[in-house]
């Protein structure tokens, strides 16, 4: 019963912090809210009508597709690399270590807005390092070249910046695992004979099964709502429409088009798409702690 008792308070703080702010967007997703709501008008309900008119919008389930598709991509790609550092980080000694340390955590702790710029400066059309780069390596083409107006490209640069971003957490939080990994578990399945990658699938990734599970439920979780960087790079030059995610659609629906009624319905979207793609993992790790 005590525990119970403990996690009272956490769960009042929770419930004040989320539970209000939850009903609002419930309840106004079954109304008609815009601007004119906003200065005082009060709002009509409309009952299902904003989830029909979403339901029926095929730009919504463009928008969703394109958010699922690189929200795994980049989950993907994430969680290569970051594993790939942690494995370096446990075979180099402790100088390479620290130095591989520090560029992760300075990369982790630089405020989004301002790597944002320093990205959008990499990137740019006429004064970028990158066309520089690509036109003395003899591709000429790239000469004023911009990433951000087509589409492909436009995610392509969105996703080596949100990958920079994500890699530092997924490579601290292996790196963590693979060393409570027990060294004679290793040096027993290299007497056998078992080749390192065999050693990698068959010892380590057992072991540390639990830890990549959240860390790719929370890196889907991240990368299905990236807001900042998709916003930034839409503002530097890319198109909206032919560029949205979930999030900046939301946003945009609603603090730019007035459509608060309709932002408030797609945001359950948001929340039902997350569940869904994040039920298997959960499943999964309930799973794991059963046994």
């Amino acid at each position: 019963m005590l525990p119970y008792v403990l996690l009272l308070p956490a769960l009042a703080i929770l419930v004040a912090a989320l539970g209000y702010p939850l009903y609002r967007q419930a309840v106004m997703s079954f109304q008609e809210y815009g601007l004119a709501q906003q200065f005082g008008q009060p709002p009509e309900w409309v009952g299902l009508d904003n989830y029909v008119t979403l339901v029926t919008d095929s730009y919504l389930w463009t928008v969703i597709v394109r958010s699922v598709v690189f929200c795994f991509a980049n989950a993907a790609i994430t969680m290569v690399i970051g594993i790939a550092l942690a494995v370096l980080m446990t075979l180099v000694t402790r100088g390479p270590r620290l130095v591989l340390q520090i560029g992760l955590l300075l990369a982790w702790a630089m405020p989004h807005l301002a790597s944002l710029t320093v990205w959008q400066w990499l990137f740019d059309a006429q004064y970028g390092v990158i066309n520089w780069l690509l036109v003395n390596l003899g591709f000429d083409r790239f000469a004023g070249h911009s990433w951000l107006i087509d589409q492909l490209s436009f995610f392509v640069v969105a996703t080596v910046i949100v990958v920079w971003m994500s890699v530092p957490f997924v490579a601290f939080a292996v790196y963590a695992g693979l060393t409570q990994v027990p060294g004679e578990l290793y040096e027993a399945a290299q007497i056998d004979g078992a080749s390192a990658w065999a050693r990698f699938r068959t010892v380590t990734v057992p072991l540390v099964k639990p830890v990549l599970l959240i860390v790719m439920l929370l890196q889907i979780i991240w990368d299905l709502k990236v807001f900042t960087q998709i916003f930034v790079l839409q503002d530097a030059g890319g198109i909206t429409a032919q560029t949205n995610l979930i999030g900046t659609y939301i946003y945009r629906l609603g603090l730019g088009e007035g459509e608060f009624g309709l932002a408030a319905a797609a945001s359950w979207f948001v929340l039902l798409l997350t569940v869904v793609l994040s039920l298997y993992y959960v499943r999964v790790l309930v799973r794991e702690e059963e046994l």
